[in-house]
């Protein structure tokens, strides 16, 4: 009688034990790189979609700044993560075995629009544009690739200063809608905007043309990703990584796919943002 008590007790912790690993959520954020609101109703529909595809409760975690990401995905806070190329490069160096699982397919070859109002006189260009020092210039997030890093190198490296020194004023609007628009207004002369979102914008007709327009296009590198922590499996059971690299690479959903936008996700590594790390020390934003 004894044994069976003991044996009952047992399968009864199991159970419960097993309950709650099942109950636990899976929780993920994503760079705040626009408006919050559209972030939210896009990374809302992908939780619904993964919570699907995993068979557990899944949640978006919105966060305030690209800082506050990475320390979410350092804390355990999320597990998962939409980075841009450096936030990605900054969040795994701070988790041992976490790993970029997959990317847009329009990632792989990412740019970034160099924009500008009327008043500074610049036309569209092949090349690095000429007459762009002495005017005011606003980045996006301070950890945004195609915001921040990419840009900073194309100045650093054709006009061979600072871009403190390149300009009379430099600013960092905080995600790329802002950039549009601060330069839209004439606050800032030429500012630095993912590629994708001033299209987005302008196809949306939140472009006037009359104020501003594109200038310069930077060559491609590679940008956003999902990144993953490397203790998943342990936590939400054996082989979930490699379920929810899965689950992404077979999103295919046109409304999902467009609210991104991307055309579908394909394969990443963690080798494939070398490029950006390389750059990202060259200018010393890396330790």
């Amino acid at each position: 009688m004894l044994q069976l008590s003991r044996v009952m007790l047992s399968v009864t912790l199991f159970l419960s034990v097993s309950l709650t690993v099942q109950a636990e959520s899976f929780t993920f954020t994503a760079i705040p790189d626009a408006d919050a609101s559209r972030l939210q109703e896009r990374f809302d529909k992908v939780a619904d979609y993964l919570s699907a595809e995993l068979g557990v409760d899944v949640k978006y975690i919105p966060v305030k700044s690209y800082a506050a990401a990475i320390t979410a995905f350092k804390n355990n806070q999320v597990q998962l993560a939409w980075f841009g190329g450096l936030s990605g490069v900054q969040a795994r160096r701070l988790v041992a075995n976490s790993e970029a699982i997959a990317q847009g397919y329009e990632d792989q070859l990412f740019k970034t629009y160099f924009i500008a109002h009327h008043s500074a006189g610049l036309t569209a260009a092949n090349t690095f544009p000429t007459g762009i020092q002495g005017k005011t210039f606003t980045f996006g997030s301070k950890g945004s690739t195609s915001g921040r890093l990419m840009p900073e190198f194309h100045i650093r490296e054709s006009l061979n200063v600072a871009p403190e020194q390149a300009f009379t004023r430099v600013g960092f609007s905080g995600d790329h809608s802002q950039t549009i628009a601060q330069v839209q207004a004439g606050a800032y002369q030429i500012g630095a905007v993912n590629y994708q979102v001033w299209e987005t914008e302008r196809a949306n007709g939140k472009i006037d043309p009359t104020t501003g327009s594109g200038i310069w296009s930077t060559p491609t590198y590679p940008d956003y990703q999902w990144t993953i922590r490397g203790d998943v499996d342990a936590r939400y059971g054996e082989n979930f990584k490699a379920r929810v690299t899965q689950a992404l690479l077979n999103m295919s959903d046109p409304d999902l796919l467009a609210s991104f936008p991307r055309q579908s996700f394909v394969p990443a590594s963690n080798q494939d943002y070398a490029p950006i790390e390389n750059t990202a020390q060259a200018i010393g934003l890396l330790d």
